[in-house]
């Protein structure tokens, strides 16, 4: 997945000739805190409220105004992870997305991360979530696949996460069914450390928002 698939339709640009005070009302209606400023189709740069309030002339074109991020953006090509990656270093709410001329195509919202990363996962698909813990030294892909299938089951997407002060690997997998309990009980006799699962498609909602938020968090370290 792209930063083409998630530009959102909603969020709009600034001017350089719109007031500072306009800027904070469209953030405040559409409830983030950076709005890209563009030129034509040229892509300036990114306001942020901090910005705006620093400054404190409301009736002033934001023209006017210093921008404190050095123009953050993606390209249309870069995935999603890219995306994230640099919402978590800049802690923007909006990410430009541009074309090779730098000509402005829109911005990647965080519910448009939200959505990406929960349909990159799978989380469309009916199923259930299964964590696990794993030394390092001991992950073997195949055979956690192995375990899975051993159970008439498939895996549908997989993600690892680990602390770089850890020797363990934090293992999320996303099924293709919601009766867990035998693979559970497969990966606890083959010595696997199940951290936890879900199956309800409302906790799954808010596991993969939590994950995501953790992400984001361990990005920005």
């Amino acid at each position: 997945m792209t930063a083409k698939d998630l530009i959102s339709d909603v969020v709009p640009a600034l001017k350089t000739s719109d007031k500072a005070q306009t800027a904070l009302n469209w953030m405040e209606t559409f409830r983030v805190s950076h709005l890209p400023i563009v030129n034509e189709s040229d892509y300036l740069g990114l306001i942020s409220d901090s910005d705006i309030f620093d400054l404190n002339q409301p009736e002033e074109p934001i023209g006017n105004h210093e921008l404190s991020l050095p123009r953050p953006c993606v390209k249309m090509t870069q995935h999603i992870y890219e995306v994230i990656a640099l919402s978590a270093r800049y802690k923007l709410s909006v990410v430009p997305v541009v074309d090779d001329q730098m000509h402005y195509r829109g911005v990647i919202t965080y519910h448009d991360m939200v959505r990406g990363v929960a349909s990159f996962s799978s989380l469309e698909q009916p199923g259930g979530v299964i964590m696990l813990n794993v030394i390092a030294r001991d992950y073997s892909m195949s055979r956690i696949s192995q375990i899975v299938e051993s159970n008439d089951a498939r895996i549908l997407s997989m993600a690892i996460t680990s602390d770089p002060d850890s020797t363990s690997l934090e293992i999320t997998l996303k099924v293709n069914t919601t009766d867990l309990a035998s693979i559970i009980r497969t990966f606890e006799r083959y010595s696997y450390e199940v951290i936890t699962w879900v199956t309800d498609n409302d906790e799954l909602d808010r596991f993969y928002t939590d994950r995501y938020n953790l992400l984001m968090k361990y990005l920005n370290m």
